[in-house]
């Protein structure tokens, strides 16, 4: 006999029970008004597994009146989808049809655009789930229909109260240790689910007692070796390594690295790393940015342990690498600028379809020639410095000789 997994008997029913999202569910959140008002737009959200995705679907869906339908894009085809369409004005369609698309990624640009006219004439309202940036990775006339919600991480210290209540409800005769639940609310990453299964899994092997020994003893040690019991370490780690880094230490790099990689985190190492090669090396050395990216990419094709070593390769080079965060400090301003509405209107020679006095400057001498680029509000403004290092400095010197000839 298959008995329901625990996650699926105690997923909350409305936004009250939900665990984290205050954002989007709390007394406040945009989704609780959203639902109050009765205004269900079509959406996407979009964040890492076991956040809440497909349990503020279903609570939307019951509390709407329309009847839920869910389909897997790793799995369902356009056929899956015109099933359910086909069920509009039908006894169980009557009070409208919600389309819960889970991993909506995995739909090619093709059976996203095929979307575009059921959810356009009113037929179905459609929430879509990605764990993946959607602006990456769905499709832009989609996306324009649609408003995006981020789920995040929920922390340990709002996991344990939900632990804690699954034991009383679930396992009455279990007496759970708090520093168990603290361990395993701590290891799960902010994904809720999991840490329900894992807490059902500790208590299958408990002798009447869940116990911090045993919750610890039942993970493998490459899960528990990237998070601490209060969830800090791993982020602790990474922000070591950036900073080793971006301060020029070499043997601190390698010592964060490794101990990242011993946790078996592969994934949000790559990430980081790509993210100082133009953070913190920048400019000052730009093909670092994408020797780094070759060696994340060569670091997941040959998984772990293997893929230390071009890992160590291109922590080591930034390590070693002239810094310069001149690009990152330009688009931060300019980005300021931009929340603040300036820049609305582009310059008339920059603008389709006349492009009227603007000047072609591969016509001009060293293929420049002054005229303005910024909005007339900004005209003076400068985002970007030369940095001090020995490529920023070239360049500098190269256009000072290039626009000096033009004054």
């Amino acid at each position: 006999m298959i008995s329901q997994p625990t996650a699926d008997k105690v997923r909350p029913e409305s936004f009250d029970d939900m665990v984290g999202q205050e954002h989007l569910v709390g007394e406040r959140g945009i989704l609780r008004r959203m639902l109050a008002n009765g205004q269900i737009r079509n959406m996407i959200f979009f964040g890492p597994p076991g956040t809440g995705k497909t349990t503020a679907a279903n609570i939307i869906a019951k509390n709407s009146g329309m009847e839920l339908y869910r389909l897997n894009a790793t799995t369902a085809s356009l056929a899956d989808v015109r099933e359910v369409i086909a069920q509009v004005g039908g006894v169980f369609g009557s009070g409208g049809i919600l389309l819960y698309l889970d991993e909506i990624q995995y739909f090619n640009k093709k059976q996203q655009q095929s979307l575009l006219e059921y959810i356009e004439d009113g037929r179905v309202t459609l929430i879509a789930s990605t764990t993946e940036n959607p602006y990456f990775t769905i499709y832009d006339a989609l996306l324009s229909r649609c408003s995006v919600f981020e789920f995040k991480p929920v922390t340990p210290q709002k996991i344990v109260p939900r632990l804690r209540a699954i034991m009383e409800q679930e396992y009455p005769d279990v007496q759970a240790d708090e520093d168990a639940l603290s361990y395993l609310a701590s290891v799960c990453g902010g994904d809720v689910r999991r840490s329900i299964t894992l807490l059902e899994g500790v208590v299958a092997v408990s002798d009447g007692v869940l116990r911090a020994e045993d919750a610890k003893n039942y993970l493998p040690s490459v899960m528990a070796g990237a998070f601490d019991r209060d969830g800090d370490v791993h982020y602790d780690l990474l922000s070591g390594l950036q900073k080793s880094i971006r301060g020029s230490d070499p043997d601190a790099t390698a010592f964060y690295l490794a101990k990242l990689l011993e946790g078996g985190d592969l994934l949000s190492v790559c990430r980081r790393l790509q993210v100082i090669a133009s953070e913190d090396v920048g400019l000052a050395y730009p093909m670092a940015a994408a020797i780094t990216y070759a060696c994340c990419q060569s670091a997941k094709e040959l998984g772990l342990p293997e893929a230390r070593l071009p890992l160590a390769n291109a922590a080591l080079l930034l390590a070693t690498s002239p810094k310069s965060n001149t690009a990152h400090d330009a688009v931060n301003a300019a980005a300021e600028d931009i929340r603040a509405g300036l820049g609305v209107k582009i310059p008339t020679h920059l603008r389709a379809p006349l492009f009227k006095g603007y000047k072609y400057p591969h016509d001009y001498p060293n293929s420049y020639v002054k005229q303005e680029y910024l909005p007339e509000d900004l005209r003076g403004k400068h985002y970007y410095r030369f940095g001090q290092n020995k490529v920023e400095q070239a360049a500098r010197a190269y256009w000072d000789a290039v626009k000096g000839e033009k004054k």
